[in-house]
């Protein structure tokens, strides 16, 4: 379980939506523009009140599936993609070396498996936010 600190800015349907100060994942990833000031739903379990810094805890797991889901499984949709286009140029009998942009069969084929996976992303999403067993759980009421 990783635990972070951060302070509380509203209360809503037993969820504290928490402010997270800058850690140390996010000072060596980088890839959010917006990561000093992280907003954090999480499981209000102790009854948490705004303007109160408390220690949530979040499942590790969770967050290397979410990173798998949205930096990896793009990577390897387009991969199958380009790789799928390829072999569908080949069986057409499409020239599949000196095709240019779009008209490549193996380029369109990444392109689409990309886009497509874009979308399970946004699914992804969306089920991980209702689902109240993946969100980080409030452990401990710090001030």
């Amino acid at each position: 379980m990783k635990q972070e600190e951060g302070v509380v800015i509203e209360v809503k349907d037993g969820l504290a939506r928490i402010r997270v100060g800058r850690h140390s994942d996010c000072i060596s990833c980088g890839a959010c523009a917006g990561a000093q000031n992280v907003v954090v739903d999480a499981v209000n379990r102790l009854g948490a009140e705004p303007g109160q810094r408390v220690r949530f805890e979040l499942q590790e797991e969770q967050v290397l599936t979410g990173a798998f889901v949205v930096f990896v499984l793009p990577l390897l949709a387009a991969g199958i993609g380009g790789i799928l286009g390829w072999q569908f140029g080949i069986v057409q009998g499409m020239d599949t070396v000196n095709s240019e942009s779009l008209t490549n069969p193996a380029i369109s084929g990444a392109l689409l498996f990309f886009l497509l996976s874009l979308f399970g992303v946004k699914l992804y999403d969306r089920k991980a936010g209702r689902n109240r067993q993946m969100k980080p759980v409030v452990v401990e009421i710090l001030s």
